[in-house]
């Protein structure tokens, strides 16, 4: 299976096992590693930069031949913390930075300076030309399989129109629960895919038994989009209480979001309650849970060690 991304990580498969915020973790991602795969860990989930070094420094150390690890980094104003954990990614060195929602330019500068490279979420042509205007070695295109915050086209539109266009590496982010998944986006001209979901019932994830046992009892068709985390469109399991709670934004937060003045620090609040909401339903077993997974968790039929899920991705 190789690419141009197996080239550029120096990984055995080309999959990229995808930032998952409070569900990926060290041990998932070196697990990820010994099974010929890269894998990344969103910076937020380290509350501190010290937490982060540590986090760096630890899989350093886990590395193997055949593995490759990054962070992925919020870089728009709603992350105060972007500018300082990029000067320490810099710093302590990593394989690779994904960047979302966002301008990458000023990581991309700061990477490359010291030799990491620098992948970007994209949704669609207009913003995948303009990150490799600005240096990106691949753009990640973020179709309407993913979960979490997913794109509007799908899998076979978006990397096809990408693949065509742009002289950087396409990775297709969304729709992967299994082997045939990802030779199907090869097909489309995909030279990597990003794969999240299906490790959440993982043995490493960091989250709750209950989180991990809802995707393999749920499936894709239990997947619908919510309003109600981050102020922007999130595909979650349809559990009861989402099903109580609804799936709309309140009618204040469409009123304040029609106020141009207003917007951005609606959603800065909105963005803060939702990753708290998240971290709750990630980290505590209470009735009041939104869990955050994609349509590929239709595969999940039990919780595995991560080295199992990477074997039934590739075999």
């Amino acid at each position: 299976m190789e690419t141009k991304i197996t080239q550029l990580l120096n990984i055995k498969y080309p999959i990229i096992q995808a930032p998952m915020f409070l569900v990926s973790n060290v041990a998932m991602v070196t697990e990820a590693m010994k099974g010929g795969i890269a894998g990344c860990i969103p910076a937020l989930n380290y509350r501190t930069l010290e937490e982060l070094k540590a986090a760096i420094k630890e899989l350093k150390a886990n590395k193997v031949i055949g593995g490759s690890f990054g962070f992925n980094l919020i870089v728009n104003k709603s992350n105060i913390k972007y500018k300082e954990q990029l000067r320490v990614l810099c710093e302590e060195g990593c394989d690779f930075i994904i960047t979302s929602l966002g301008s990458p330019e000023e990581t991309i500068n700061q990477a490359h300076k010291v030799g990491i490279k620098v992948f970007c979420d994209v949704t669609d042509l207009r913003f995948a030309k303009k990150v490799e205007s600005l240096g990106a070695d691949a753009a990640i295109a973020v179709n309407n399989q993913a979960g979490g915050h997913r794109g509007n086209l799908s899998p076979e539109e978006l990397t096809n129109q990408l693949s065509k266009a742009l002289t950087i590496p396409v990775i297709s982010a969304g729709g992967v629960g299994c082997k045939a998944d990802i030779d199907k986006m090869l097909s489309y001209g995909a030279e990597g895919v990003s794969v999240g979901s299906p490790f959440i019932a993982s043995f490493e994830a960091g989250v709750t038994e209950e989180y991990k046992q809802a995707c393999v009892d749920y499936g894709e068709k239990d997947i619908v989009m919510t309003e109600r985390i981050s102020g922007t469109p999130c595909t979650v399991i349809n559990t009861p209480y989402v099903q109580k709670i609804g799936t709309k934004q309140t009618w204040l937060e469409t009123v304040l979001n029609k106020n141009k003045k207003l917007k951005k620090w609606v959603k800065m609040v909105r963005f803060s309650i939702g990753m708290k909401a998240a971290e709750n339903a990630a980290t505590k077993a209470t009735y009041k849970t939104v869990w955050v997974a994609g349509p590929s968790i239709e595969y999940t039929k039990e919780i595995l060690p991560t080295i199992e899920i990477v074997k039934n991705l590739t075999h």
